[in-house]
């Protein structure tokens, strides 16, 4: 449709662009009525439960998942890019230091930033597809090593140098702490970084794909996901659900607590998600992982889950309402000693690489994403007043 200058008129589309195709992707989708969400054409969950994180990389970049030699080749491949180049290093005291006040994703887009100025990436317009992919292989792999080093940094702490004979998730956590993680811990994060590897057209890849449709370089587009991220609408939500346990406290205040707040019309943090209208998937697969390691905390939160949906059930009837992803995250990476500022970080660490396959499936289309505004202000053209 044309408007009367020539140019396609715009389309009115929902508030928020709720519902609205963008674009075509091979990666993955989300369907939540169903309660299901895949990689490629794999359930995630089952790739969570019976794969390792350099598989579902692998997949996510490669389009397959690995055969033993691949995986070898691969893992061997990005463990050797988690070292950082001295220039950044030199540089992450001062980084670490100035974004003090503002927390670990502000510092990891300046980072980033610095990482990807330093490695000379280029715009993905100007760059063939293996050189794209190399950029986004080596940003993925330094992610975790400049989470960690800023955090521990920020405490006054040496930096933890990474090793490459462990898989990405234990050597996370290996930086992190400066201990070889337990099995079973490194085992229950592992799981939860596939699980949020990726999540359909959420905004922060939205942003991602904004802004490799503009030919910019990898590092670009994910400091721009990284700043969508750390929206708390977006990332910031499960140290926030964790947080709502301690302030319920005890089994006994339970439901004075949530009826105060459902009743103020307040948002039950790790409740609710704006696609699924059932249990969300990840949420279910990680209570199961909560379940594994037991204990007051679990327990605890397994009875508010349950009372929160009764009483929302009672005073919110036909609105179904479950646990999303956030809730059990928290108390898995509560569980696995993981210090509450650093689970967003953490969330990025898994979705840089989802965000990385979008970049490198977007930057194959050079069309720009433009979209339209509606002009709500003034009538123009007003008359300029003079100038005093």
């Amino acid at each position: 449709m044309l408007s009367t200058n020539g140019a396609a008129a715009p389309l009115d589309v929902p508030r928020g662009l709720a519902g609205v195709v963008v674009t075509e992707t091979e990666l993955g989708d989300v369907r939540g009525g169903e309660g299901f969400y895949h990689y490629r054409q794999y359930s995630a969950v089952d790739l969570a439960e019976s794969r390792g994180f350099e598989d579902v990389w692998h997949l996510m970049f490669h389009g397959r998942l690995p055969d033993g030699a691949e995986r070898d080749a691969f893992l061997a491949g990005t463990a050797a890019l988690r070292r950082l180049p001295d220039e950044v290093r030199a540089a992450l005291p001062a980084i670490a230091r100035s974004s003090a006040p503002s927390g670990p994703l502000a510092a990891l887009r300046t980072a980033l930033s610095l990482l990807g100025a330093s490695a000379g990436f280029r715009p993905v317009y100007d760059l063939g597809p293996g050189e794209r992919r190399a950029d986004a292989l080596a940003a993925c792999s330094a992610v975790p090593t400049l989470l960690t080093a800023l955090h521990r940094l920020g405490r006054g702490l040496e930096p933890v140098e990474p090793r490459e004979d462990l898989p990405y998730a234990a050597n996370y956590l290996y930086m992190l702490t400066g201990s070889e993680p337990d099995p079973a811990r490194a085992r229950a994060v592992e799981r939860y970084l596939v699980s949020t590897v990726d999540h359909g057209f959420n905004a922060s890849t939205f942003t991602a794909r904004v802004i490799a449709s503009t030919g910019a370089d990898v590092a670009a587009c994910l400091v721009g996901a990284i700043g969508a991220l750390s929206g708390p609408l977006h990332g910031g939500a499960p140290s926030r659900a964790l947080d709502t346990l301690d302030a319920i406290g005890t089994p006994d205040r339970i439901d004075s607590w949530i009826r105060q707040r459902v009743l103020a019309g307040e948002r039950i943090m790790g409740f609710g998600h704006p696609v699924y209208r059932t249990e969300d998937p990840r949420s279910r697969m990680l209570r199961a992982v909560a379940e594994g390691f037991g204990g007051p905390l679990v327990e605890f939160a397994v009875e508010v889950e349950a009372r929160v949906e009764a009483i929302l059930a009672e005073l919110k009837p036909g609105r179904e309402l479950h646990t999303n992803v956030e809730f059990y995250a928290g108390v898995v990476m509560e569980l696995c000693g993981l210090p509450r500022e650093m689970f967003t970080p953490t969330f990025c660490a898994a979705r840089v690489v989802g965000w990385s396959a979008n970049i490198l499936e977007q930057a194959r289309d050079s069309k720009i994403i433009r979209p339209a505004a509606r002009y709500v202000g003034p009538q123009p053209p007003q008359p300029l007043p003079k100038a005093s």
